[in-house]
């Protein structure tokens, strides 16, 4: 099942006409609306997920090292040279 979601666009004037229920709609359904402005992307309108409170640790399990980060390279540096 491929799920595809589709990113709701709205004009800058509607946006300004509707904003504290599309706050709440996008609040509710977690699906950014974009604002347009003669047509053209200006600003998007995104809930705000539960952010941590570090970024210490953020990516763990989600990388994997492949053998030793700290050890020197076995290679000969232009910068090394005399």
């Amino acid at each position: 099942m491929v799920t595809i979601m589709v990113t709701k666009r709205i004009a800058a004037g509607e946006f300004k006409a509707h904003c504290l229920e599309l706050m709440d709609r996008v609040a509710r359904d977690h699906e950014p609306i974009i604002i347009t402005k003669r047509g053209k992307p200006i600003a998007q309108l995104a809930p705000l997920g539960n952010r941590p409170k570090t970024l210490f640790g953020f990516a763990k399990g989600q990388l994997t090292i492949l053998g030793d980060i700290v050890a020197p390279l076995d290679l000969d540096w232009e910068a090394d040279r005399d």
